[in-house]
């Protein structure tokens, strides 16, 4: 006994059931009626011979003898795809039955770890020092040259005369 997929009409994977390990194709499965406790009248069967006989049961679904391959989310099998050509590779009737978007909303942004926040916030930490030093630096520059300024006038001054330009 192997466990094999069963998939909606749609092919969307449903489960897994048991089948012989020999089982490698695609049958259909249907719905168990409920047995709702009342008995069909036997006028009920007897149905007029100008009535058109109605189709047989739909399938609620199919068992497909082709193992899911890893990684999907929600496997999807191409049911039109086997039906019209069944020679290929069994497992590249496989694909995704999620969009790109609703595997997103799957894995929503974790939060970040203490380390992770305390990286952050020290490389925050380091560019606000390196904008103070730098800040301080002009600071310092401005300083200097306003001093340098002021020697000169002070030099001017002690030299007795100012110059008028």
């Amino acid at each position: 006994m192997k466990a094999v997929p069963k998939v909606n009409t749609d092919g969307l994977y449903i489960e897994d059931t048991l089948t012989d390990d020999a089982f490698s194709s695609v049958v259909p499965f249907y719905a168990q009626e409920q047995d709702s406790g009342t008995e069909t009248p036997p006028e009920a069967e007897n149905t007029a011979e100008d009535e058109q006989p109605t189709e047989g049961p739909q399938p609620a679904g199919y068992i497909v003898g082709v193992p899911v391959p890893a990684g999907l989310y929600l496997p999807r099998f191409d049911l039109a795809a086997w039906n019209a050509d069944n020679n290929r590779d069994p497992v590249a009737y496989w694909s995704e039955g999620l969009t790109p978007e609703e595997i997103a909303a799957l894995h929503p942004p974790s939060e970040p770890t203490e380390l992770e926040r305390l990286q952050e916030e020290n490389t925050k930490l380091k560019v606000a020092l390196a904008e103070l030093a730098e800040a301080a630096e002009v600071d310092k520059t401005k300083t200097q040259l306003a001093l340098a300024e002021l020697a000169e006038m002070i030099a001017a001054g002690q030299g007795g005369e100012k110059t008028n330009g």
